[in-house]
């Protein structure tokens, strides 16, 4: 089984608990539990990790394509069930389908456009469930070998680093965006 079919599963980006920890990362960003579109979002958002054999990979970076089709296909029948016309419908389809993939500093970049709200949340929702919650179903499911070997890659981190030293240090990175989000 693939690292991101696992992390699905049973690990960082679970499909149940991952989205509930967004949602409460929104609520402290925007003082509001998400809307109905939004929670669609925050639910598809990462489920192209599916079949994934990596997180950060080339593969891995492409998750949102498929989280991102899915929610603007959603949005696309929700406008329509909810009576607008064909051209409302997909604008809802594109509105939802950006957001979604601009979750993701990777798509935002490649298209030349900020990060989408979605961003945040799903960056600061490590804050919103205990560390030893969060790191034992990154090792399960291997999600954490690649954090940890990425992490000092690109930055001046111990090496090796430890599972602890690693959350720390992305806690602190997700924190400091709240004053100086990325670009």
């Amino acid at each position: 089984m693939n690292v991101g079919t696992k992390s699905l599963l049973f690990g960082v980006h679970q499909f149940l608990w991952h989205p509930w920890t967004v949602a409460r990362a929104w609520r402290f960003l925007h003082g509001r539990w998400p809307n109905f579109p939004e929670w669609i979002c925050i639910f598809c958002h990462d489920l192209g990790y599916w079949g994934s054999p990596d997180m950060d990979g080339d593969i891995g970076q492409r998750h949102p394509e498929l989280g991102a089709k899915l929610a603007g296909r959603i949005m696309y029948h929700y406008a329509r069930w909810r009576g607008h016309d064909e051209d409302n419908a997909e604008f809802f389809r594109e509105l939802y389908i950006k957001f979604t993939l601009f979750h993701s500093r990777f798509y935002a970049k490649r298209a030349g456009r900020p990060v989408s709200e979605l961003f945040m949340a799903d960056k600061l929702s490590i804050a919103f469930e205990p560390r030893w919650w969060y790191l034992l179903r990154a090792t399960m499911s291997g999600e954490i070998r690649e954090y940890l070997v990425n992490a000092p890659k690109h930055l001046a981190l111990p090496n090796p680093l430890s599972k602890n030293q690693w959350h720390n240090w992305y806690e602190r990175k997700v924190f400091s965006w709240l004053s100086n989000p990325p670009k």
